[in-house]
């Protein structure tokens, strides 16, 4: 029964700790970025109360999700330092507890936090950030090459789609490639360039366009005009669509399984650069849920203390963490984006760094 009573004691204290510093900073956040933001365009006319109402309500999915690990880290500090400084550790620690088993009511809600901060990222995130932009009436970029390549690597043709609205697929120019056995070859044969093109689930057809013929020296030979052309057929027709689908959301606006889809489409199509980023993305998704796991050790850890030793270092280090995890994310996209670390490297840096901190300061602190 002391056993029980221990656990619900910790876990009543660490839950609302946690709880109220992610509401404090969302407020915090909230206000400045997107509150006064809002209130100033509602006022000047740009938004109605209604809108402007559903704008701060769909962007609390997107700060959650950033709150939640930071809640996490942020409640343990000050949860255990308090408790360290009521000599309530000591106590638990003269009675034989070790250090997880205190923290075991702590972890529990780490865990509960993990598993709402996937939900948050992978079903509410992608649905309100797609409304957001319906909302603001933001226009989504609407451009799209999709390259063709040969078995060799080599480049057969080049689709350029400058603007796209549904189905309806305008201005679209195809680069044609000469023959080569050379993967880095990149002779322009002709050109094509045409109003609109059709597409009927199985193929792009051109109905009528202007074909510049090059030659290999570079210099225009003839111009001819195309009646009815494919310039895409069958499977790469299909994919060619759907990543063009694809293209005009941001990483945040899919859920789980269309993120998934759209990296398998685009490592079938070898579009490495995106590739690379959309798994980057992907993973971050997980890791960034698991993080609510290993920022509640790392602030119990940083929470335990003497009683008279001060806490301001504990939550330097707090602070100083939260603010690399975030910042350096483009960083690492940027990195697997250019492939000069695999992606899995990437989104992995982060929990290894503080597994890593949180060995150092487990031995430390001599726990």
């Amino acid at each position: 029964m002391k056993i029980k009573l221990l656990d619900r004691y910790i876990f009543s204290q660490v839950f609302l700790t946690c709880f109220g510093c992610i509401f404090i900073f969302m407020i915090i956040w909230i206000m400045p970025e997107i509150f006064l933001k809002t209130v100033q365009r509602t006022i000047a006319g740009y938004y109605s109360v209604d809108t402007a109402i559903s704008i701060i309500l769909y962007e609390l999915p997107k700060v959650l999700n950033i709150a939640l690990p930071v809640g996490m880290l942020l409640g343990a500090i000050l949860t255990f330092d308090k408790m360290s400084k009521d000599f309530e550790i000591t106590v638990m620690r003269g009675s034989g507890f070790p250090f997880f088993r205190i923290i075991l009511s702590a972890i529990i809600i780490s865990i509960i936090a993990c598993g709402i901060t996937f939900i948050v990222g992978s079903k509410f995130l992608p649905y309100s950030a797609v409304k957001l932009k319906d909302i603001k009436g933001e226009n989504r970029i609407s451009q799209f090459v999709f390259p063709v390549r040969k078995s060799n690597g080599a480049m057969e043709k080049i689709l350029i789609v400058p603007s796209f609205d549904n189905n309806n697929i305008k201005d679209v120019m195809v680069l044609n490639f000469y023959d080569s056995s050379e993967k880095g070859s990149s002779l322009l044969s002709s050109i094509l360039i045409s109003d609109y093109v059709k597409y009927d689930n199985s193929s792009w057809t051109i109905n009528s366009a202007k074909k510049y013929i090059i030659t290999e020296e570079g210099v225009f030979r003839d111009i001819q005009d195309i009646k009815n052309i494919k310039v895409l057929e069958n499977s790469s027709a299909i994919n060619a669509f759907k990543l063009m689908k694809y293209s005009v959301y941001r990483d945040r606006e899919l859920t789980n399984p269309q993120i998934a889809e759209y990296i398998k489409l685009l490592k079938k199509e070898r579009m490495d650069d995106e590739y690379r980023f959309m798994l980057n993305k992907y993973i971050q998704r997980f890791v960034h849920s698991f993080m609510c796991i290993l920022f509640m050790v790392l602030g119990c850890l940083l929470g335990f203390s003497k009683p008279r030793e001060q806490k301001f270092l504990g939550m330097l280090i707090a602070v100083g963490v939260i603010f690399m995890y975030y910042i350096t994310i483009p960083f690492f996209d940027l990195l697997a984006e250019k492939a000069i670390l695999s992606p899995w490297i990437t989104s992995m840096i982060a929990p290894v760094f503080v597994m890593s901190l949180i060995i150092i300061l487990k031995r430390i602190k001599d726990l």
